[in-house]
């Protein structure tokens, strides 16, 4: 069976070129168009959509308050269509909030500059967000995962369903507490569905937490300043997108810079965040997890505890399987309360402990 996608737009352009684009890949079918918000909520209940791209700004109601009243009628993948400012940001996140899955940029050239590869992503990231057992099998498909080169759009996706299912065998919790004296940091990396995960387990920590937090989100340039801030006022400990210099305190959460790589060093005793431009054109991810948690494990060895959450992809197991051998602790969210339980995935297999969205931020908690 195909992928039944309704698109939502108020630019009737915007509606034939997505359509387009998705019917070219033998595995997703559009079976419907919405010309605003209160018209997507109307054919989202009688069509029954997979997954639905949304319009943010549109006519009659916005894809934001339609967003929120379709998740109230049917849990279904939306990824939302949006402006890379820090205006488009704030309403990504506020969409985000209301239940969206994931998020690209309006315009296709701010997915790819080329345009095979931007309908690769954009087909990829539509055949992410459904169970396995929806995609037919074919030989002819031309949509396998495309490497990105933007910050936002993950390379390698691993296709899972967005609503929570039963615990995977393979989570794994223990009784052992979290002892921040055994560390010198938390970094947490996440991708697709990092932002809402964020925001759960950031907001249970308190404002004496003891340690230093390194955060790194797939997340476009214009996002990421508009992020830190929104988490910084839901937050009882300070979050802020890291600045070149920066030196690491407990109580502060640091959040990569979208576009640019955070990577840590250790000088005259103090822990303190490099922000460069990445140079290596064959990089898919920037910011990238691998590469921060890679620096983090040169400066503090295994005293850092690494969490890696919900995204597409594998980004961190390299550098997560490496600190592991050297004695650092790893943890990943589990795959029943993950949107996308590829990041996850690439990791339980090292993971001292697997454990729900929620459970997270609370064990953080524990004896802090």
């Amino acid at each position: 069976m195909a992928i039944r996608v309704l698109i939502v737009d108020d630019s009737g352009f915007f509606r034939r070129r997505l359509t387009e684009i998705l019917n070219s890949d033998p595995q997703i079918e559009v079976v419907e168009t919405a010309q605003d918000g209160k018209d997507a909520i109307d054919k989202a209940r009688t069509c029954r959509p997979d997954v639905i791209t949304m319009d943010i700004e549109m006519p009659v109601m916005n894809g934001i308050d339609a967003t929120r009243e379709i998740m109230k009628q049917r849990a279904v993948p939306i990824i939302m269509f949006s402006s890379l400012t820090y205006d488009g940001a704030k309403a990504t996140l506020d969409a985000l909030e209301a239940g969206a899955t994931d998020f690209l940029p309006k315009r296709f050239d701010d997915i790819s500059n080329d345009k095979a590869e931007a309908r690769n992503i954009l087909c990829s990231r539509v055949k992410a967000l459904v169970s396995p057992s929806k995609l037919r099998p074919t030989s002819s498909s031309a949509s396998a995962p495309a490497s990105s080169r933007t910050s936002s759009a993950p390379a390698a996706p691993q296709r899972q369903p967005v609503a929570p299912r039963a615990a995977s065998p393979s989570r794994r919790t223990s009784n052992k507490a979290f002892k921040p004296s055994d560390y010198d940091l938390v970094a947490i990396g996440t991708s697709t569905g990092g932002p809402v995960a964020l925001q759960e387990v950031l907001t249970q920590l308190p404002a004496s937490f003891p340690l230093p937090v390194l955060l790194v989100q797939h997340m476009p340039a214009t996002f990421t300043e508009a992020f830190a801030a929104r988490l910084n006022q839901q937050c009882k400990i300070e979050v802020r997108e890291a600045k070149n210099g920066d030196s690491l305190k407990p109580g502060i959460a640091l959040l990569a810079p979208g576009g640019k790589q955070m990577k840590l060093e250790k000088r005259a005793g103090r822990l303190l965040v490099r922000v460069e431009e990445e140079t290596d054109p064959m990089q898919n991810y920037k910011p990238c997890v691998d590469v921060t948690f890679a620096t983090v494990g040169s400066a503090v060895g295994n005293r850092m505890l690494g969490i890696i959450l919900t995204g597409m992809g594998a980004d961190g197991s390299v550098s997560c399987k490496a600190l592991q051998a050297r004695g650092a602790s790893i943890w990943a969210q589990d795959e029943a309360t993950s949107v996308i339980y590829g990041m996850p995935a690439a990791v339980a297999g090292i993971a001292e402990q697997i454990l729900p969205m929620k459970e997270i931020g609370k064990k953080l908690a524990t004896n802090t």
